[in-house]
């Protein structure tokens, strides 16, 4: 286990491959293993990190009231500390909101950003997370035992066609996340709005939506396309919020496709990197 000690507690990570640097972020209620398979096929020419944001996985939990801003420059100290100058930043849902906000605060940080199922608008969320959103709910619904699980268990073959794998990695990380990491994170995506700053992410941009999302709505996508004309967006018929899990295969090439773009296939072929 990796960590670095950022100015509001410890940041987890876990880095595989060689190459040039990829940042990956992860959702709400997740850690960075949802990224394993990610890291396995960019890491055969790409350094891969994935972190876990503060209040969630095995990263600090100190003070926990953590929001997207405060991620943001949780993302860009991780990177000055490990001397990473630029790299591409790919998020999923909330980490894919953290994404392009840190394209839009630290420019200088992000070479190309990907997003995957991820919010523009706070309205883009479900019914239920917008609710997990006021505090008395939230505290109501975590307090109680046995309620989320037995509620997302209930609703997990709606939500990944793996679920039983997506579950175990959910109830794990449910068990890593207080009261307050639980609300605030979502309470600050629900406040977010990127429309208008959108225009200027000036890095190419990539937007992966399953069109059977039942988290995020998967026009978000049009609302990114809307925002950065030149922006990319792919849209899996057979994925619903986890992309990565449903249609891997597809998934892991869309992203190489994306991040070997011609001019960066032949400065790496200078320094003798593996092709995806």
């Amino acid at each position: 286990m990796s960590s670095i000690v950022a100015d509001r507690g410890v940041v987890h990570y876990e880095a595989y491959g060689r190459g040039w640097p990829v940042i990956l972020l992860h959702g709400w209620l997740e850690s960075w293993d949802h990224w394993l398979g990610t890291m396995e096929w960019l890491g055969r020419r790409h350094r891969t990190y994935a972190l876990d944001f503060w209040g969630f996985g095995e990263s600090g939990k100190q003070g926990e009231c953590f929001t997207v801003q405060d991620y943001v420059e949780m993302v860009d100290q991780f990177m000055e500390r490990m001397g990473i100058k630029q790299a591409p930043i790919i998020g999923h849902s909330m980490g894919g909101t953290v994404s392009l906000s840190l394209a839009l605060d630290h420019p200088n940080r992000v070479q190309k950003v990907a997003v995957v199922g991820s919010p523009i608008v706070g309205d883009g969320l479900a019914l239920f997370l917008r609710l997990a959103a006021h505090r008395c709910l939230a505290s109501l619904v975590y307090r109680v035992p046995g309620v989320i699980p037995l509620g997302v268990r209930f609703f997990s073959p709606f939500l990944a066609r793996d679920w039983q794998t997506w579950y175990k990695m959910f109830e794990r990380d449910l068990s890593r996340t207080t009261l307050e990491s639980f609300h605030y994170s979502i309470a600050s995506l629900r406040k977010t709005d990127l429309r208008l700053r959108l225009k200027d992410i000036q890095v190419p941009a990539l937007g992966i939506y399953g069109q059977v999302d039942r988290i995020v709505d998967s026009r978000q996508g049009e609302v990114l396309a809307q925002g950065i004309p030149l922006a990319e967006i792919r849209y899996f018929e057979h994925s619903g919020h986890f992309p990565m899990l449903d249609e891997p295969e597809r998934f892991y090439q869309t992203l190489c496709e994306f991040l070997n773009h011609r001019s960066d296939l032949q400065r790496c072929d200078q320094v003798g990197l593996p092709e995806c």
